[in-house]
Formats: structure tokens, C-alpha cells, sequence
């Protein structure tokens, strides 16, 4: 996190919460207290030893600005716009019009935590570390549209998705109508949620090796291409801030709160017209970490759990086919 991002973010939290209160002096400290632990990842004692305060302080100050920050997501990562085509999708031949209903991507991505011992199983994913793994939606705009934190690592992404959709109390932005969000092949084509062919090639460096089913190749490798947005918005947020590459021993809610609080920052500084964001290349940002499987291809997909949702998957089998067919009599002219 460079000094520029640092005092915008300072900025951010006297505007918002200390504009009239008599100790909004002492706000910047308190601020930096928390960059310097989540952004640069330094240990709350060191923290301590630069600000010439006890730890007890300088978790107390922490804790203070993360609940703040928090409390600004309802108007940080707001729900993604429905209504409009996406700049990046309406002003490339290669998308338009075959994605004009996309909205954004899906995935998820772990986050390594620390738990109880009695925990630890729940919270240990197939790589062998514990971790939350952490549901977000992004926008081509590489901004966080929905995010939810706290599911254990071992719980497929596939499941926080579906508990995200199936309980009110997380308010998941279901698209309307025709609209969709671009998934991997770890969840489920069906309505709402576009995923590529299974079995065929999905990766952005599979294309200079296309075979098989060139129509589907197509598809995949521009359903990657676009979908590597969210690929490259964690990619951008867990570089900005060196606390998510494993979060402290704090309370497990602190743990959780510390990702939405990151997750706000990072949409305010790609917000911010003052903060020059250096955005990773378009290309194969698949973390091994979130992969459900390995290799060039995937298997056949997943067994629908309802006749709805069965129902759901064959409409959407139904309109990617058509999509693939249009994307590939039209290849020669973009």
C-alpha cells in the first residue's frame, strides 16, 4: 500500500465518521495504527513500538476503525447495475452483443485463518491450511458488487453460493430476468449463471493449443477472458493488502471483518480518482488455491439437486449452445 492510497483511506474515515468530533486530531494515528496491520502486515506489538503505545491500545484502536469501516459496506459495495451493459463487454467486438446480459463474475477464494484446535477440521481446505473461504461478486470494473466472509474452508464454493441464494439474511443479488453472472466450472450453468463446457478446454493459455470442439474452445476462452475480472480483482486486493495473505490470531469475527474491511477499502480506492491503481494484465489468473480440479480439462456437471433446477440448467444449456454458435459464425469478423 503506497502513501497516497494510506491517505485517502485516512481521509475517507475522518469524512465520513470524525468531520464534528473533538478528538478527529488524533484519527490519523488511529488510522494508520490499522494500515500498518492490515496493509503492510505488521504485528500489533510492532505497531505499538512505532506509535509509542501499548498493544492494548493499539488493538483498541484497531478494532474501533475495522467495526467503522465495516459500517460503510452498504454504501461501498453496492449491489451491480442491472440495467446497463458494462463498458467492457459494450465496446469489444469479442463480448458484444454474445454477453450484453452478463453483470459480473463469481468465484471464491480462502483466506487463511487461525482457529481453535476443535475447529480446525472444518476450517481445513483441501490444501491442507485453514482458511475461510470467502464468496465475492465483482464488476468489470474490478470493484466488489457482494461479498460474504466467515464460511469455513473445507465448504465447496458451490455451497456458499447456494446458502448465499436460499437465506434472506444474506441478501445475495439474484439477477433478474435474462441477466447473469459468468461462474467457473465448479458451479452449476443454470439461470443466472453462465459457466463454461465441461470437458473441454477452459484456460487462457489452453487457446494456443485449441483442438476438439473449436466452437466450444471459443466459447471458453472468451467466457475466461472476461471472466478473468475476478481473477484479477483478488489479485489486486490481496496485493494492497498483506493481512489476507493470513490473518492474526484475533477472534474469528475479527477475522471475518477484517476481509469486508479490506473488501470496502479496495472499492474506495478504485473509486478514487487520486490513487493510480496499477490493474494486473489480462491473463490466466486461475489461483490453484480455488481450483476444484486440476489439469486442462473439467469433468461433467454437477447433478441438479430439484426438477427446477434441472429445469433451470437446461434453459441455460439451451442458451449458451445458442450463444456458442452465434460467437462462432461470427469469429472472422472480430
Amino acid at each position: 500500500m503506497d502513501p497516497d492510497e494510506e491517505l485517502a483511506i485516512i481521509i475517507l474515515v475522518m469524512d465520513y465518521f470524525y468531520r464534528k468530533l473533538r478528538s478527529a486530531s488524533r484519527v490519523p494515528q488511529q488510522v494508520m495504527m490499522f494500515l500498518l496491520v492490515v496493509g503492510h502486515g505488521d504485528s500489533t506489538r510492532r505497531s505499538g513500538y512505532e506509535w509509542h503505545h501499548s498493544t492494548e491500545t493499539v488493538s483498541r484502536h484497531f478494532n474501533n476503525i475495522c467495526s467503522r469501516i465495516v459500517g460503510l459496506a452498504p454504501q461501498l459495495i453496492g449491489p451491480p447495475d442491472f440495467n446497463n451493459i458494462p463498458p467492457l463487454i459494450a465496446n469489444n467486438s469479442r463480448y458484444f452483443p454474445y454477453f450484453r446480459d452478463c453483470v459480473g463474475a463469481i468465484d471464491g477464494t480462502h483466506i487463511p485463518c487461525i482457529v481453535d484446535a476443535h475447529l480446525q477440521p472444518a476450517y481445513r481446505n483441501r490444501k491442507g491450511y485453514t482458511s475461510q473461504n470467502v464468496l465475492a461478486v465483482v464488476d468489470f470494473d474490478l470493484k466488489f458488487t457482494y461479498l460474504v466472509a466467515g464460511w469455513e474452508g473445507s465448504v465447496h464454493d458451490a455451497r456458499v453460493l447456494r446458502e448465499a441464494m436460499s437465506d434472506p439474511a444474506f441478501s445475495f443479488p439474484t439477477p433478474p430476468g435474462e441477466k447473469y453472472f459468468l461462474v467457473d466450472a465448479g458451479y452449476a450453468n443454470r439461470r443466472g449463471f453462465l459457466s463454461p463446457y465441461r470437458g473441454t478446454n477452459y484456460h487462457l493459455r489452453d487457446r494456443t493449443r485449441l483442438g476438439g470442439d473449436r466452437k466450444k474452445e471459443l466459447f471458453n476462452y472468451r467466457h475466461a477472458s472476461l471472466r478473468n475480472a475476478v481473477e484479477r480483482t483478488f489479485g489486486i486486493w490481496k496485493s494492497r493488502f498483506r493481512i489476507l495473505r493470513g490473518v492474526p490470531h484475533y477472534p474469528l469475527r475479527t477475522q471475518r471483518d477484517i476481509i469486508i474491511a479490506c473488501a470496502v477499502l479496495h472499492n474506495f480506492l478504485m473509486m478514487s480518482d487520486d490513487v493510480d491503481v496499477s490493474v494486473p494484465a489480462e491473463e490466466d489468473g486461475h489461483d490453484e488455491d480455488d481450483m476444484d480440479q486440476g489439469g486442462d480439462t473439467i469433468g461433467q456437471d454437477a447433478a441438479p439437486s430439484t426438477q427446477q433446477e434441472e429445469g433451470h440448467q437446461t434453459e441455460m444449456g439451451r442458451f449458451r449452445d445458442a450463444l456458442t454458435e452465434s460467437m462462432w459464425a461470427c469469429r472472422n469478423q472480430n
